[in-house]
């Protein structure tokens, strides 16, 4: 199949295309649900046009941390990371905000989530993407990432059918800063591990280059804010604020994967399995997911919303523009990353917006866990791409 290429009104329907659905979504949800699965569908939609216009990806700047030693990503994830504990851990200590109970997410630190984030961060790499960065790239027209979101769709329920057994496994209770040092305390030793991990970056960063990367040029115009791109740490900044609107509206951080497994149940169901025996879904909370309506379920519409939102993105910047000419080493590293992804996230209870950033975010260890056993996995995988893609890292622009 040829290469499909933009035309001078294909921008512009597209996007209006995106955002009709878009709003026929909102408005469907607020009449069928009530205005929180509304706003929350309009919070993802946001996020998804920050990941793209800002092209905040989790997979490109780690890559290029690892084969290059360039650090300005990781340092805006830490940026994301500190505006997020100041607004989360008074909140998460105080139990409410804004009247709506709240919670994070703490989880169990144990062999699980280590052998989970690793398998996921290799699949970063294979994949080409992360849970956010997979569908902010399928809304933004990338057809290859449609292969990665459809088999980390298999490996969660695969991850979920297996859950039971690995919790099984040795692990230590869940521990949160906030609970352990009080908002104030927690706050300040996440700012302090913050500032190291940055520091270390500027280090190996001015030691193989003798200076730091400077910043990508934005136009200084107002039209930037519609067709993108962004600066870095805007996208930085605007991803905790989102956060922190996500946890306001829906009473707990943002997460994306456990939509994944829901989707898989569903349609494996669909198909004439049953889950019901397996213990993920014998929880209360999962069971009730699985016997709803797909559209109750706040983490499904906020990746639909991301998704959209990427395509309004990518539309109004004139890239949306997919190729379906897919090498075949490129696709099956798709395939296994998917895999690797959704299996992954299961174990380490969740991925990099989940365990990560909303891990962290709560104050959770297992956070910090994820991110040691990740970016490990992560050099494995930068190690294996070249048999698959047969070309060097890519640099952090619109990489993911």
């Amino acid at each position: 199949m040829t290469d499909m290429t933009l035309t001078p009104r294909r921008p512009a329907s597209a996007a209006l295309l995106g955002v009709g659905v878009l709003l026929v979504g909102v408005v469907a949800l607020g009449a069928a649900f009530g205005p929180r699965l509304a706003a929350l569908m309009l919070v993802g939609g946001a996020f998804g046009m920050v990941l793209y216009h800002a092209a905040f990806g989790f997979t490109g700047a780690w890559r290029v941390f690892i084969s290059e030693r360039r650090g300005r990503g990781l340092r805006a994830q830490m940026v994301m990371l500190a505006v997020a504990v100041v607004l989360f851990f008074p909140a998460l200590a105080a139990g409410t905000l804004f009247g709506t109970p709240v919670s994070g997410y703490v989880a169990p630190i144990g062999v699980s989530v280590m052998v989970g984030a690793f398998l996921f961060g290799l699949g970063m790499q294979l994949g080409g993407g992360c849970a956010s960065g997979t569908l902010f790239t399928v809304g933004g027209g990338n057809a290859r990432m449609l292969i990665t979101l459809a088999f980390f769709i298999v490996g969660s329920l695969v991850g979920t059918a297996h859950f039971t057994w690995w919790q099984s496994l040795p692990a230590f209770q869940p521990t949160s800063l906030v609970e352990v040092f009080g908002a104030g305390g927690g706050i300040a030793v996440s700012l302090v591990i913050f500032a190291l991990i940055a520091i270390a970056t500027v280090i190996m960063e001015r030691r193989r280059h003798g200076q730091l990367e400077s910043a990508l040029k934005v136009e200084n115009n107002r039209s930037r804010w519609l067709r993108g791109p962004w600066p870095l740490l805007f996208g930085a900044v605007a991803l905790a604020l989102l956060n922190f609107i996500t946890l306001a509206l829906a009473g707990r951080p943002w997460g994306i994967t456990s939509a994944f497994a829901l989707w898989g149940a569903k349609g494996f169901e669909a198909l004439g399995g049953d889950v019901n025996g397996w213990g993920y879904w014998q929880s209360p909370g999962n069971a009730a997911a699985l016997e709803a309506s797909i559209w109750t379920d706040i983490t499904t519409v906020m990746n639909v919303g991301i998704i959209l939102g990427a395509l309004i993105a990518a539309s109004l910047a004139g890239r949306f523009a997919p190729k379906f000419n897919i090498p075949l080493r490129s696709a099956i590293a798709a395939v296994i990353g998917g895999l690797l992804l959704g299996y992954g996230a299961r174990l380490a209870f969740g991925c990099n917006i989940g365990a990560y950033f909303g891990g962290i975010a709560s104050g959770s260890l297992h956070g910090w866990l994820w991110l040691v056993a990740a970016f490990a996995g992560n050099i494995l995988g930068v190690k294996l791409r070249p048999w698959f893609f047969n070309r060097p890292a890519q640099p952090l622009a619109r990489s993911n």
